[in-house]
């Protein structure tokens, strides 16, 4: 193809994604209500345990309401769409990739897109405990008057953070796949991954909430060592290919 036929191919994929885009936020916008509900859940704990007027949602500006849906109706509008804008991407890069570089693709991109999720649903979880422990803290006679934007915005980079943090691992295979890590390198690391993944969660949990910080560090720490087992048992079969082909020494 030429370069014109490239833009105009990356053209119509962008629009496609845009247009499912827009699609996902316009159906997420119509379920604002129940999510709103949701993530303010930990807020209405907290004013019960303190009393109704300790702790509130507060909106600075007129459009404070209309702007916290609208950042909901994105967030979870580019989850929704994900399915078809990742295709989109994948349909613009694939006639450029081999065989064999499209099926290990396939399989990282199989492998990290259910990860991702599954740190998001832990930041979820995560999410409410950090929220009430740091109420705790909170002086006699003083109230949490949680700003919408700042609120939001906190819930939604701990999911994410967590999210990509549970996908590090896939590249740790990646790395493998490639050729610059073996098994070994990565599984010799192991006393260095555990001190990451205890700072990592120790900085995106409170300092308080031990609970939160083991379970994080303790799902990283197990997703760090089945990269290593995988790694290890891919360089395997590698070794034996090439020890059957006769690339390596002591093959008969």
């Amino acid at each position: 193809m030429s370069l014109g036929a490239h833009l105009v191919e990356l053209r119509k994929r962008l629009m496609i994604a845009a247009l499912a885009l827009l699609i996902g936020m316009v159906v997420a916008f119509m379920v604002t209500d129940p999510i709103l509900h949701f993530i303010t859940e930990p807020i209405r704990v907290i004013a019960d345990k303190r009393g109704d007027e300790f702790a509130a949602l507060n909106y600075t500006t007129v459009t404070g309401p209309f702007d916290m849906r609208m950042r909901i109706a994105f967030s979870i509008g580019l989850f929704i769409s994900a399915p078809v804008w990742l295709w989109q991407v994948w349909a613009f890069i694939m006639p450029g990739l081999t065989r064999k570089e499209i099926q290990y693709s396939v399989g990282f991109i199989a492998a990290a897109i259910p990860l991702f999720f599954a740190g998001c649903y832990v930041g979820v979880l995560i999410q409410p405990h950090v929220i009430e422990l740091m109420a705790a803290f909170t002086p006699e006679g003083a109230k949490n008057l949680y700003q919408a934007q700042e609120y939001y915005d906190f819930i939604f980079k701990l999911m994410i953070v967590i999210g990509i943090s549970f996908v590090l691992p896939v590249f740790l295979v990646a790395l493998n796949f490639a050729g610059i890590m073996s098994g070994k390198a990565i599984l010799k690391g192991w006393r260095i991954a555990i001190v990451v993944a205890t700072v990592f969660a120790a900085l995106a949990t409170p300092a308080a909430d031990v609970i939160s910080m083991l379970m994080l560090a303790g799902i990283l720490v197990v997703l760090y060592f089945a990269a290593a087992g995988l790694s290890l048992l891919f360089d395997r079969r590698k070794r034996k290919r090439n020890l059957a082909a006769g690339l390596l020494p002591g093959a008969a």
